[in-house]
């Protein structure tokens, strides 16, 4: 009986002595990384990305508050706007974004020039990828990664996890913040971007392939004849 007791005892002290570690490891918050250790996080899962194809959901959401929804007074259902479609990105500064639903755009760059492609109204704009680096936070999957330091402060709310958020160095900029979550296969899952007009758009991608052959010519555009073609 004496050695049961002190059994029993040596069980209830050792979890007692547990308890308090236990408790530590499931309610500690998480810790966040430096902004120097969340930058070269940020540049280390990128750059293992040569190329990547996946389709996307890009649902755009407007608060009833936002300067967006007061100049189209836009109210309840009418705020939310979800297109689909396809990218296709390859290093350096090669990018294919295509919506197919629920109507037709194409965004593709072969590395200098950005075309913006609208077939519903026989146009195409063309602008410098330079210029469009800042406002188009999708191109930096395919831009050059040291970018993101000069143009970016990175935050890794947990260290432990794959997340990061952007916040831009220019606050004269499209956005205010961008977030951007790596899954399991160390590809991007999700991108969350807030801009200045109250909008936040939720980018979803599946069917993500990491490094795939991708054919050089996806990347050319040469505008249909008949297109309307405006320089910015």
């Amino acid at each position: 009986m004496k050695m049961l007791r002190k059994t029993l005892c040596a069980m209830t002290l050792g979890t007692a002595t547990l308890a308090p570690i236990m408790s530590t490891a499931v309610f500690a918050a998480p810790v966040a990384a430096s902004e120097q250790q969340a930058t070269n996080n940020l540049v280390k899962q990128l750059t293992n990305i040569r190329s990547l194809s996946a389709n996307f959901e890009q649902t755009t959401k407007a608060t009833s508050g936002s300067k967006v929804a007061q100049k189209k007074g836009l109210t309840g259902q009418h705020m939310n706007q979800t297109f689909k479609g396809v990218m296709k990105v390859a290093r350096p500064g090669k990018f294919f974004w295509e919506t197919t639903s629920p109507s037709k755009q194409t965004i593709v760059t072969s590395g200098k020039t950005v075309w913006i492609y609208d077939p519903d109204l026989q146009q195409a704009v063309r602008q410098s990828l330079d210029d469009q680096v800042a406002n188009t936070p999708a191109l930096l999957l395919s831009g050059n990664t040291s970018q993101i330091m000069q143009s970016y402060r990175v935050t890794q709310p947990d260290k432990g996890k794959t997340y990061y958020t952007l916040l831009p160095k220019d606050r004269d900029g499209a956005f205010q913040s961008l977030t951007i979550s790596f899954g399991v296969n160390k590809a991007p899952s999700l991108m969350i971007l807030e801009d200045s007009l109250g909008q936040t758009t939720y980018v979803r991608f599946n069917n993500v392939k990491v490094n795939p052959s991708i054919p050089a010519s996806t990347f050319n555009f040469t505008p249909p004849k008949g297109t309307d073609i405006i320089d910015q």
